[in-house]
């Protein structure tokens, strides 16, 4: 199944599980109406505020680290494109005759990087084309370093050009740590399960209407659901409908200008 489809099932069952919840929490509050008209709804306003300020609070934190987050990784590929093209400057520092060949490392390198979040979401293709990246990192510093020990290269071609391949090769674990970064799974249980919980609590208060608000218990599971859902997809950006692929540009436009 794919990321996508999994979402949306979720959703789907998030939003079934609400309406249901709310049907329920109605049933129970007419039951109890019916019992006791006097204390049925008695002190629930305090109980329904605190559980329904809980979960707004979860709601905004979880959105605003997911859109942290998802901004953090835009800026990282910006990083990334900056520190492949000051190394690739840089190889101008060293003898021409080594140039060609550290220039064409660096092509494969880029397409290698670009190849790695193309694969997604097969997260085992993009392992392995990760670790070519990887495997290429060190075919360009062993010749950069031998460039940079040649008789005609300039004493200030290493102490320039390897700093910049250190950043270059830096941002590669930076970007893969921040693709892994999310919140533990327990925070959007947690979500879920406040979202239910305030569903139940929603019903048994509109227990004291003669017929079901159908517009009120639709809209309240549909806008709670729709909310969790682009959580969830900005959380994962790589996956779903809200992507930061396009920011790859800036890679693309870099590998065009090493033609």
């Amino acid at each position: 199944m794919s990321y996508t489809a999994f979402t949306s099932l979720l959703t789907l069952v998030l939003f079934i599980g609400m309406v249901l919840l709310l049907e329920v929490g109605r049933r129970i509050g007419v039951r109890r109406i019916a019992d006791d008209p006097e204390g049925a709804q008695a002190g629930t306003g305090a109980v329904d505020g605190a559980v329904f300020a809980l979960l707004g609070l979860l709601i905004a934190f979880t959105f605003s680290g997911a859109a942290t987050r998802f901004d953090e990784r835009r800026n990282l590929i910006v990083q990334e494109t900056n520190d492949i093209g000051t190394a690739y400057l840089r190889v101008d520092l060293l003898p021409p005759s080594a140039q060609p060949a550290l220039r064409d490392l660096f092509r494969r390198y880029l397409d290698s990087r670009l190849e790695v979040y193309r694969k997604l979401p097969d997260i085992e293709a993009a392992k392995s084309e990760l670790a070519r990246s990887n495997q290429l990192q060190g075919e360009i510093w062993s010749q950069a370093v031998a460039a940079g020990r040649m008789s005609e290269a300039p004493p200030s071609a290493i102490m320039l050009l390897l700093p910049a391949l250190n950043q270059m090769f830096d941002i590669t674990t930076t970007r893969t740590m921040a693709a892994q970064m999310h919140p533990p799974v327990i925070i959007f249980v947690l979500l879920f399960g406040l979202a239910l919980i305030a569903a139940l609590l929603a019903g048994y208060g509109m227990a004291g209407g003669k017929s079901r608000n159908w517009i009120h218990m639709i809209g309240f599971a549909a806008t709670m659901a729709l909310a969790v859902n682009v959580i969830i997809d900005i959380e994962y950006p790589r996956l779903g409908l809200i992507r930061v692929g396009a920011f790859d540009q800036a890679l693309v436009d870099l590998r065009e200008s090493m033609k």
